[in-house]
């Protein structure tokens, strides 16, 4: 019963960011998804409806640790090198429900060092 109230509270909360945060070819919107093993990023051009950029702690791309702080931190650093080098200055920054703190907030930040603008 809590669980099923904590769920369904995180949906309407992605469901709010939803309808504020679009992405378009100029400026996409970089989706973020932690779980407790791995961490998921893409860049999506809304208009469109299609992926521009996407890297994954699964893929053999990336070799980042544990999705902890310091691991949501080198991910950030290599997602932001490969947005960058698909030409990705700016973005529209979608948490998907999640507090901006910790994981997140360290994935955010090193994403900006990469020189892409929120």
């Amino acid at each position: 019963m809590k669980l099923q109230k904590k769920k369904i509270l995180l949906q309407k909360r992605r469901w709010r960011i939803r309808k504020k945060v679009n992405g378009t070819s100029t400026r996409p919107r970089l989706a973020l998804r932690i779980t407790n093993k791995h961490i998921h990023a893409q860049c999506i051009d809304d208009v469109l409806g299609k992926t521009l950029v996407y890297l994954s702690t699964i893929s053999t791309d990336s070799k980042a640790p544990s999705p902890n702080v310091e691991g949501a931190k080198a991910f950030g650093t290599l997602f932001g090198g490969k947005a960058k080098s698909a030409g990705i200055d700016q973005i529209v920054f979608d948490r998907a429900g999640r507090q901006y703190h910790g994981r997140v907030k360290a994935f955010a930040d090193a994403v900006r060092d990469k020189g892409i603008k929120f």
